[in-house]
């Protein structure tokens, strides 16, 4: 990437992005910072304002996502890292979950991010570089009771990336998916929808919601170090398909994936006695 690279960031008022936005500019990166509120992010370019360009901007809205695309490169002629961070929680079973909110959290989660992938992807063609990171979550690559809505976002997130990687990794493009664990932002607070309760989950979802319901403040896990580590992954000349951050996402992951094998071993003998006998 070139000196002083752009990172473009959707989700900047809390949390992980203004973490971002904030180690960036540490580096004497520049910023492009969006959000739905701009009340929090507005500081940000008073500090910063011949490196920052704050835009309101929700990925919801193709409208406003084609036109911060044009202020940037208005602004900055260029983007080299695309973060797609803007995304909320739904704790609740399925069944407690009403279509239309696991509906909104794909629209968000999943459908948001690649929008704004889609918008920029003309011009990090032109360019001939960059990078685009999604944002995903241990939830991305496992699911518990009580998250299954969240999941499926960050399932389907993980699955365009990695063909997303595949397409664009010719042309010189890079694709970084994040699962990250326990952190220190607003997800499990103002970022977090509960579901109304029915009773017969209470057994499976009741401890993943209280713990959803008391985790918010307590984790251990420092957003600024989620900053760097992407930073340090991207500027390394063999970055992962997917770098997962914390101890538990990396313990979780690993446990599943080895869960995973064992059952793909156990099971093989029945997955491949499917061939046609004549």
């Amino acid at each position: 990437m070139n000196a002083s690279p752009v990172w473009f960031i959707t989700g900047a008022s809390s949390g992980f992005g203004r973490a971002f936005a904030a180690y960036a500019l540490s580096r004497q990166y520049r910023v492009v910072a969006t959000a739905r509120n701009l009340k929090t992010v507005d500081a940000i370019a008073e500090q910063h304002p011949d490196r920052v360009l704050v835009l309101r901007m929700d990925v919801n809205k193709g409208t406003q996502i084609d036109e911060a695309v044009r202020q940037t490169l208005t602004r900055f002629g260029r983007v080299d890292v695309l973060i797609n961070n803007a995304g909320y929680g739904i704790v609740g079973a399925v069944e407690e979950t009403p279509e239309e909110e696991l509906r909104a959290q794909m629209e968000t989660n999943f459908f948001g991010a690649v929008a704004v992938t889609r918008a920029f992807l003309p011009q990090f063609r032109r360019q001939g570089y960059g990078a685009i990171v999604n944002i995903s979550s241990l939830g991305g690559r496992l699911s518990y009771p009580g998250f299954g809505a969240y999941s499926a976002s960050k399932f389907a997130l993980e699955g365009i990336s990695e063909a997303l990687a595949r397409e664009l990794k010719p042309l010189g493009i890079k694709v970084l998916i994040v699962e990250p664990g326990q952190f220190r932002t607003d997800l499990a607070g103002a970022g977090m929808r509960h579901m109304p309760e029915i009773g017969a989950y209470a057994e499976s979802v009741g401890p993943i919601r209280q713990f959803a319901r008391t985790m918010h403040g307590t984790q251990e896990g420092d957003p600024w170090k989620v900053a760097r580590a992407i930073d340090l992954a991207l500027r390394d000349e063999n970055t992962p398909l997917r770098l997962q951050l914390g101890r538990d996402a990396v313990d979780a992951i690993r446990s599943h994936a080895e869960g995973m094998l064992a059952d793909l071993k156990r099971w093989e003998p029945l997955a491949i006695d499917t061939r046609i006998t004549e």
